[in-house]
């Protein structure tokens, strides 16, 4: 399995932007992201799709357009990404913690 490749573009204490690249076989198990303190938000933008699973779920997502632009709260609900069979999946991954 191919490693997950993740280039920070932004990285402060309050916001970081990532180019993450995932390759056929990965997927992301269910999990939250815990923060010691605040609100933590996630914008992730589908740059590439995979052209099998790589399907991304979250147990309330506060936007989703299309499968390709989500809004969600990583650290209050659980959330994964179905096994990439085929493909990669590209996203620009924003990240506030306030």
């Amino acid at each position: 399995m191919a490693n997950v490749i993740n280039k920070a573009i932004l990285s402060s204490r309050m916001l970081s932007i990532n180019w993450v690249t995932y390759h056929t076989h990965h997927q992301v198990m269910t999990h939250t992201d815990p923060v010691q303190q605040g609100r933590y938000y996630k914008l992730n933008l589908v740059i590439v799709q995979p052209k099998v699973g790589g399907v991304f779920s979250c147990a309330k997502c506060i936007v989703n357009l299309w499968g390709r632009v989500y809004l969600f709260r990583p650290d209050k609900y659980e959330h994964n990404v179905t096994k990439i069979e085929s493909g990669k999946r590209v996203l620009l991954s924003f990240a506030l913690n306030i």
